[in-house]
């Protein structure tokens, strides 16, 4: 017995003394580097900072010096490289690492087999054991990791990174909000996604690149979408399924938005650098949503409360931006962003073009071969956010964002510059404030209360010095609501919303003239009512949306029912089937006045329903469609009919005999959408196709059947997206498309005589076609490192690369020198233009 406790103590001491001598393995990395240099008779350059506290075993002896290096870099967050046999430098800039992990839930601990993995622009998928590893991510990429029915999560690349002999575990938290999780992380590129319920999302932090876009830009980057067209490349005349721009709802943070456009249509009035998500959605809406009886695009801002200052800035050839998320303690922060043009401040060929485009057909150009002429034009935005976190169950956020656009236009007298012969003035604004106050009850019950203030004014005034008339036009929108979204999470499948919404809307429209003296003010207000209720599943391969929408209009003691429906069935691996329908109704629309325009810059003015004259638009669509997804090509295939009602004669901007009429109707649009997507490491390509055809339906007007204005029968776009080397990436599109319709004047009676007017006798309305449009456009990104945990991305776009002169809308005037004849004016699209810009991120 006594010889085996001395045989016990001696293998503890052998032990000891084994476990210590793999203790002290890990020695300083100062003290590796001192070894190195002797052995290798080499000199290390590096920062003390960088390497102090770091420790690492020993390398072998037996390796050589660019070994010694690659084994280094493998197993130290620093970028070893040797410039010569003498040097070799140590720094964290331009460091890429292989990074790993295994994904299991939080709940079960079980490993989730397919959920999706994205670093720099690399997509990986988990095994069965949850497994996942990507090669040459650089140190301070974004690691986002998702999985259908599971809050997504965030790292650093070196959080992840894989030297450690066992694999990082990341646990993912079961959704209890997200019943409607992404269905495609990679729709067309980086940042574009797409849900069960068929709704698009724009991820502007994670954007890609586009053809043309040298941002991410909201309102342009949609038209990527089938179904989704601008027939004057205007993204303040944005046609879903054969819509009009009105019919889009459009909603920036819960605040209700009445204007969309910078440059009046051809820059996006939200600023990407701040709206983090935009969801698109055709049908099948939420029955949380009213008006838009085309689409809705909802825009989202940072909600979280970040505890790290971040930030950016960026120029481009039009404008210049900036935004900052400032953390003012742990549960407070301030998110502010600003841009403006510097158009004014110097020329670009960008802005020629753009300015030629927007100003064409208008006031601004007239009589400019005659007079020396003089313009200032300029736009800008901000935005503002404070997010609070009471606690962990109660948020409250209050938002602000404002849009300007200006332009002051003096014309002179050719033979004397100092005599003013025009002076004209144009503002176009839109304010919003809005808050709200998210609670969590209890673990099933949930609320969020929304209130907000939506402010537009459009204001235009023309003095001629000569006559000393002054002429003005306003138009004025002012609505307030508010919005109560209450959350029952039944269980971990199916959650309950019910709510309520109050909104009151009202509208101004006003035109003076001082000599002869005349005045006209019509000013409406109309108060709705809504309540709203729809449950929503989704359970392994089975996800539907179904709900129903009451709106009661005060003003004219009238109810409205609304359906919405919405379901997703998976009937194996690669195969989908989705049916979608609504009933949406509209109580603002866009009148296109000819007459009392503003300068012929804006044609549009917003009034409310009157339930006579003008109705409220009601629309009834559905859809069904077929989606196929299998290593990583998705086809879809959706066919859509749509009925809306109440539309007018006034808000369609007719160019035909019923210009002037006052009328009301419906079109009916009806077609397929295609679209077939494969993305892979490098590279991602889409076509898409859509046909479809919409026709008018007016009963007071003969014919009271023919093609709406913006019937396009046939559209296709195709893009094709390629990572060249590292971090540089190039994108290649186009679109083509049937010319939209228009009418020609009456052969032999090309005028007609209505009292002391002379005015264009056409001929049948949208009897004819434009030829069919056709653009090339190409764009290009090159991101680095700046210094650590600062990002420079070089951007460039060419907009119609061979210089198409395509007409994008034709109409025709009686001639002034013979009132007998007419004279075509075409509209033309943008020729070929360039931009470029540079942003720092940080």
């Amino acid at each position: 017995m006594e010889c085996n406790k001395w045989v016990f103590y001696f293998l503890l001491l052998l032990g000891s003394i084994s476990y210590a001598q793999k203790a002290t393995d890990k020695i300083p990395l100062t003290q590796v580097i001192s070894t190195i240099e002797q052995q290798f008779n080499v000199k290390f350059s590096y920062a003390v900072e960088d390497v102090a506290g770091i420790t690492i075993e020993k390398p072998a002896t037996t390796l050589s010096l660019p070994q010694t290096i690659d084994y280094l870099n493998a197993k130290v967050l620093l970028n070893f490289k040797a410039l010569d046999n003498r040097y070799v430098t140590v720094s964290v800039l331009n460091k890429t690492i292989s990074i790993a992990g295994v994904v299991l839930s939080e709940d079960s601990k079980n490993p989730l087999n397919g959920a999706t993995i994205i670093a720099d622009n690399q997509v990986a998928i988990t095994t069965k054991n949850g497994y996942f590893s990507l090669k040459n991510i650089p140190i301070t990429a974004a690691v986002t990791i998702s999985y259908i029915g599971f809050e997504s999560r965030e790292y650093r690349a070196n959080e992840l990174f894989s030297n450690q002999t066992k694999p990082k575990e990341i646990l993912l938290k079961s959704s209890n909000e997200e019943l409607n999780p992404v269905l495609i992380n990679v729709y067309l590129t980086p940042g574009l996604q797409k849900y069960l319920d068929g709704s698009t999302v724009l991820n502007t932090k994670k954007f890609g690149i586009l053809p043309g876009l040298i941002e991410p830009d909201v309102l342009q980057s949609i038209q990527a979408l089938p179904g989704v067209e601008s027939t004057n490349e205007s993204i303040a005349n944005i046609n879903v399924r054969g819509g009009t721009n009105d019919q889009n709802l459009m909603v920036w943070d819960n605040i209700k938005m009445y204007h969309s456009g910078h440059f009046f249509g051809l820059i996006s009035a939200y600023n990407p650098n701040l709206t983090n998500k935009v969801i698109v959605t055709k049908n099948g809406t939420s029955a949380e949503y009213s008006d838009g009886v085309s689409s809705t695009i909802n825009m989202f801002t940072n909600d979280e409360v970040s505890n790290s200052f971040s930030g950016g800035a960026g120029i481009n050839l039009i404008n210049a931006d900036a935004f900052l998320a400032i953390p003012i303690a742990k549960n407070l922060e301030i998110d502010i962003s600003g841009r403006r043009s510097v158009t004014d401040l110097f020329n670009t060929p960008t802005f020629t073009n753009y300015y030629k485009r927007s100003f064409q057909d208008s006031e601004i150009n007239a009589d400019s071969h005659q007079n020396n002429t003089n313009s200032d034009f300029y736009f800008y935005d901000y935005t503002a956010k404070i997010l609070f976190d009471l606690n962990e169950k109660h948020q409250f956020r209050a938002n602000l964002i404002g849009i300007n656009n200006a332009l002051n236009y003096t014309e002179y007298n050719a033979n004397d510059t100092n005599s003013e012969t025009k002076a004209s003035t144009l503002s176009q604004k839109n304010i919003g404030f809005g808050g709200n106050w998210k609670a969590q009850w209890n673990s099933k019950f949930s609320s969020n209360l929304i209130t907000y203030f939506s402010k537009y004014n459009i204001d235009a005034a023309d003095y001629r010095i000569e006559t000393a008339q002054r002429q003005t036009e306003a138009n004025e929108v002012l609505e307030t609501g508010i919005k109560l979204n209450t959350h029952y999470k039944a269980n971990e499948y199916f959650t309950l919303l019910a709510g309520y919404e109050f909104n009151e809307t009202g509208m101004l429209n006003q035109t003076t003239v001082s000599a002869p003296s005349y005045s006209s003010t019509k000013k409406d207000v109309l108060d709705n009512h809504g309540l709203f209720t729809e449950g929503e599943y989704h359970k392994n391969n089975t996800y539907f949306r179904i709900g129903v929408r009451l709106n009661y209009f005060q003003k004219f003691d009238k109810l409205l029912v609304e359906p919405r429906i919405n379901i997703w069935q998976q009937l194996s691996n690669q195969f989908a089937l989705k049916l979608e329908g609504e009933f949406k109704n509209q109580t603002a629309t866009q009148i296109i006045d000819f007459e009392d325009d503003f300068l012929g810059v804006e044609k549009r003015r917003w009034v409310l329903v009157n339930n006579q004259s003008i109705p409220i638009a009601t629309s009834k669509q559905g859809s069904f469609g077929v989606e196929f997804n299998a290593n990583k090509l998705n086809i879809d295939l959706t066919g859509f009919y749509k009925v809306v009602n109440g539309i007018t004669a006034s808000n369609q901007g007719f160019y035909n005999n019923f210009q002037y009429k006052n009328a009301h109707g419906s079109y009916t649009a009806k077609g397929i959408e295609f679209l077939a997507n494969k993305t892979a490491g490098k590279y991602s390509t889409w076509l898409s196709y859509t046909f479809s055809i919409n026709n008018y339906e007016f009963d007071s007007f003969t014919p009271n059947t023919f093609p709406n204005n913006v019937d396009i029968r046939h559209s296709v776009s195709l893009g094709f997206n390629y990572d060249i080397v590292k971090n540089f990436k190039l994108s290649v599109g186009g679109i083509w498309r049937n010319g939209q319709p228009y009418t020609v004047p009456l052969e032999g009676n090309e005028t007609v005589k209505n009292g002391n007017t002379t005015m264009v006798n056409y001929d049948s309305p949208n009897s004819k076609n434009l030829d069919n449009f056709m653009r090339l456009d190409a764009s290009c990104s090159y991101q680095f490192n700046l210094a650590t945990g600062i990002k420079g991305i070089l951007r460039a776009g060419v907009i119609n690369t061979t210089n198409e002169d395509n007409v994008i809308n034709r109409y025709y005037k009686v001639d002034p020198n013979d009132s007998n004849k007419t004279i075509k004016v075409d509209n033309k699209s943008l020729v070929m233009t360039p931009n470029l810009s540079f942003r720092v991120n940080f």
